[in-house]
């Protein structure tokens, strides 16, 4: 066993090695957008890259001269030592916005895929649990929202969700890269539908600057769609935007926000828990739900109530099963229910040692 494992690693490292090889011959303007940005942030991390072949998460067929038929697998150092490929079938759109790399393709398991910067956003296949739960997680927490903000989510699924909710009246989204929105109605017209709702209101923006400028406590609930924290996101997961969105919060207000994987960053979980312990008055929770496409599988999701009437965010006080037409408004609900609702802040044992925050939070 062990005879055969090393020469396994001998193997790996002498594949390795040609990949760099090929790779360190590609000028640096070729480098995707997230290994550069990884890369910047962990220069002793090296990232195996390709021009139009996103790094970290999948492998694209191509055809040489031979005519044969050879799959690359690229590592991002953002997730050390792993790499999740999808076989991609056909690049559907490739351009560049004035803020990041935009990719569409269609996989040959996952349908079409949105990638952003080299890093996946959205597939049809799973895109139901991550868009359900940060949707429902808040709203069914607390009676009868009226006022709802979206911060990123130019893919459209977080306001298709919103709009099961009757009792909501005004839906602002404020997305900073057009070119998602433009995208997503043209490859994901079952997410872009949201968009069609009459209560959205548009706003083509930087979110953090759109919420210094939001008046005091309007918004019941506020929901942070972004991608990862590099880029036009890194601003996203600091503490004075927090301290604006508290602001922009009424008494018993909910934020939900993206939060990484219980898998691979229990330390930005515990920053982000620790600023967020100081900055909202209420209740601060942790929750996570499972994306086959995301690193490791999970995806987790920060909630917080500002101080004002008590919100017991693990025992839906707005069950979605109550609400009428909502089970079956655009689509029929894939994913989350009341019972996922509440298991979703059930956490492992090795969470709550390794980050203190968790400890007596439930």
């Amino acid at each position: 066993m062990e005879g055969n494992a090393g020469r396994d690693l001998v193997r790996q490292k002498i594949m390795d090695e040609k990949t760099s090889d090929d790779c360190g011959n590609r000028s640096e303007s070729m480098i995707p957008p997230c290994c550069l940005k990884a890369r910047a942030s962990a220069p002793e991390s090296e990232a195996i890259c390709h021009s139009t072949v996103v790094s970290g998460w999948f492998s694209e067929p191509r055809l040489f001269s031979d005519k044969a038929e050879k799959s690359f697998y690229f590592n991002n150092p953002m997730w050390p030592g792993e790499a999740h490929s999808l076989e991609v079938k056909q690049i559907l759109f490739k351009e560049k916005s004035k803020y990041q790399e935009v990719l569409v393709f269609e996989s040959s398991s996952y349908g079409k895929v949105l990638v952003l910067d080299g890093i996946v956003q959205l597939t049809e296949k799973d895109e139901c649990a991550y868009q359900e739960m940060i949707t429902h997680l808040p709203l069914c927490s607390i009676k009868s929202p009226k006022n709802v903000l979206v911060v990123g989510g130019g893919d459209g699924g977080v306001l298709r969700e919103i709009s099961r909710h009757g009792s909501v009246e005004l839906i602002d989204i404020c997305e900073i890269d057009e070119m998602v929105i433009d995208v997503s109605k043209k490859f994901f017209p079952e997410l872009s539908v949201g968009f069609e709702d009459p209560r959205v209101q548009l706003y083509i923006g930087d979110a953090a600057e759109f919420l210094r400028h939001a008046p005091q406590g309007k918004y019941d609930a506020i929901i942070v769609d972004s991608s990862d924290p590099v880029g036009p996101a890194k601003e996203l997961v600091e503490e004075p935007f927090f301290e604006t969105t508290a602001r922009a919060l009424r008494p018993g207000g909910v934020l939900c926000s993206m939060a990484e994987s219980i898998w691979l960053h229990t330390h930005l979980i515990q920053d982000t828990l620790s600023i967020c312990r100081r900055t909202f008055r209420g209740s601060v929770h942790y929750a996570w739900a499972s994306v086959p496409t995301y690193p490791s599988g999970v995806i987790g999701f920060l909630i917080c109530s500002t101080e004002g009437p008590p919100v017991d965010f693990l025992h839906p006080v707005n069950p979605i099963e109550k609400i009428e037409g909502a089970l079956k408004h655009q689509r029929e609900l894939r994913y989350y229910n009341s019972e996922v609702h509440t298991a979703a802040f059930s956490l492992p044992s090795f969470v709550k040692r390794e980050v203190s925050c968790l400890r007596n939070s439930l």
